[in-house]
C-alpha cells in the first residue's frame, strides 16, 4: 500500500464513493435540529470531502510524480550514507554503485543493443559528501561492437521539487525519447543522467553549496560528472556535458552552465524561473552572505558578471506559464552579453506540468545534442 501504489488509489477511492452513498443514504435521518444530527450532517460531509481530496491528490502524485514514497511526503526521507561496496576486485567500489539494471518503459523484452538501458546508480560525491540515487540511461550504441571504442557526450536532467526521478524515465519519457531521435537521426547518441534536484530531501537546496549545510552545486559541478564519467565512456574533453530541467531543475540547470561553462556546454530550462527563492522548503540558504544571494540570482549574474561561453535554452508559453514575461526578459539579457549563446521554445499555450514539458523535450534533446562533442576515442582499457 505504498503511496504511488493502485491499490492506494482504488482504496482512496472506493472509499470515498462508500462514504458518498452513505452520506445520501442517512441524510433524512440527520434532518433534524439536535446536535447530534448536525454533527452527523458535518461529518458525513467533512469526510466526503476528505476522502475525495485525498483521491485526487493521490492521482495527481501517481501523474506528476510529486513524492515517491510516505516518508518522501511526510518529510521523513533523510537518509544521507554513503554506499561502501565490499565485494573485492568490483569495479563499483568507486563513487557509482550500480543498483538495478532494467528496460528502457515500452520496449521490454530487446536486447541493450537494439533499444538501449537503464541502469539505477547510487552516487556518492567525495567532494560534496552527499549521497544520492540516479537513473543512467545507455543508448544502443553503447552495446554494439563497432561502438566499444567510443566515448559519448551526456546530460544530467533534473526533475522540478520535489519530484521523483523515476518520473523521467515513466512519466516524461526522456529514454523512449533520446531513443526514438536517435533513430530518426535528430540527434547523437548520448547518456543520460536522470536525478532530482533534492540530493537532501526534504530540503530544496536549490543546487547551491549551502554554508554549514548541503554542498549541491558541487556535487552537480564536479562529484557528478566525475563519478559518472570514471564509470561509463563519456568524453573527457570540454564539451561533452550539458544538463536539463524542468521548473526547479530548470532554474539549477541554468545556474550550474552559467557558474560552470567549462563542465556543462549546454544547459536547457524548461520552465525555469531565474532567481533563487528563500522559503519554508529552502530555509536559510545563504546564512546572510550577500555574495552567496548575489550568486544564486541569475539576473545579478548576467549584470555584473562577463558573460558565460556556454549555451542556454530557456522555455515558456504565452499562455498558461507565469515565467513568460521574465523569459522574453532573460532572453535579452543573455543576448546582451555578447558571450553567451540563447535559445528559446516559447508555445502558444501550456501549463506548468508533464504534459507541456512532453511537448518540449524532443526538440530540447535535439538542441542538446547538437551542442556537444561527438564521439571520441575511448581511454585505454575503458
Amino acid at each position: 500500500m505504498g503511496l504511488t501504489s493502485n491499490n492506494t488509489l482504488v482504496l482512496a477511492v472506493l472509499a470515498a464513493v462508500a462514504v458518498f452513498t452513505g452520506t445520501v443514504w442517512l441524510w433524512p435521518r440527520l434532518a433534524r435540529r439536535g446536535w447530534r444530527s448536525v454533527s452527523g450532517r458535518v461529518g458525513l460531509l467533512l469526510s466526503t470531502q476528505l476522502l475525495v481530496f485525498v483521491s485526487v491528490g493521490l492521482a495527481a502524485n501517481q501523474a506528476f510524480g510529486f513524492y515517491a514514497s510516505w516518508a518522501d511526503l511526510f518529510g521523513r526521507e533523510t537518509d544521507m550514507g554513503v554506499v561502501v561496496d565490499h565485494t573485492p576486485g568490483e569495479r563499483s567500489s568507486g563513487p557509482l554503485r550500480v543498483t538495478e539494471v532494467g528496460d528502457v518503459p515500452g520496449r521490454s523484452g530487446f536486447r541493450p543493443s537494439s533499444v538501449g538501458q537503464v541502469q539505477k546508480v547510487e552516487i556518492v560525491g567525495p567532494t560534496s559528501r552527499i549521497a544520492s540515487p540516479a537513473y543512467i540511461y545507455l543508448p544502443p550504441e553503447y552495446f554494439q561492437a563497432r561502438y566499444q571504442a567510443r566515448t559519448f557526450p551526456a546530460a544530467v536532467v533534473l526533475t522540478g521539487y520535489p519530484g521523483t526521478a523515476r518520473a523521467l524515465v515513466d512519466k516524461l519519457h526522456y529514454p523512449r525519447t533520446a531513443l526514438e531521435l536517435t533513430r530518426d537521426g535528430r540527434m547523437q547518441p548520448m547518456i543520460l543522467v536522470m536525478l532530482r534536484p533534492t540530493v537532501a530531501p526534504p530540503r530544496d537546496t536549490e543546487c547551491a553549496d549551502v554554508p554549514d549545510g548541503p554542498q549541491t552545486e558541487s556535487f552537480f559541478a564536479k562529484d557528478l560528472p566525475e563519478a559518472v564519467t570514471e564509470h561509463y565512456r563519456v568524453g573527457r574533453k570540454p564539451g561533452s556535458w550539458g544538463i536539463i530541467g524542468d521548473s526547479t531543475g530548470g532554474y539549477c540547470a541554468l545556474k550550474l552552465a552559467m557558474h560552470h561553462p567549462a563542465v556543462y556546454a549546454a544547459g536547457a530550462g524548461l520552465s525555469p524561473y531565474y532567481k533563487a527563492p528563500v522559503d519554508a522548503t529552502t530555509g536559510d540558504l545563504f546564512h546572510g552572505d550577500k555574495a552567496l544571494r548575489d550568486r544564486a540570482d541569475l539576473w545579478w549574474c548576467l549584470k555584473h558578471l562577463p558573460g558565460p561561453d556556454t549555451s542556454l535554452l530557456v522555455s515558456s508559453s504565452k499562455v498558461g506559464e507565469s515565467n513568460y514575461k521574465d523569459t522574453l526578459k532573460f532572453i535579452e539579457r543573455v543576448k546582451a552579453t555578447g558571450t553567451t549563446r540563447i535559445s528559446s521554445i516559447i508555445l502558444e499555450s501550456g501549463g506548468h506540468n508533464f504534459n507541456t514539458w512532453r511537448r518540449e523535450i524532443p526538440a530540447t534533446l535535439e538542441w542538446v545534442s547538437g551542442r556537444l562533442g561527438g564521439d571520441q576515442r575511448a581511454v585505454s582499457g575503458r
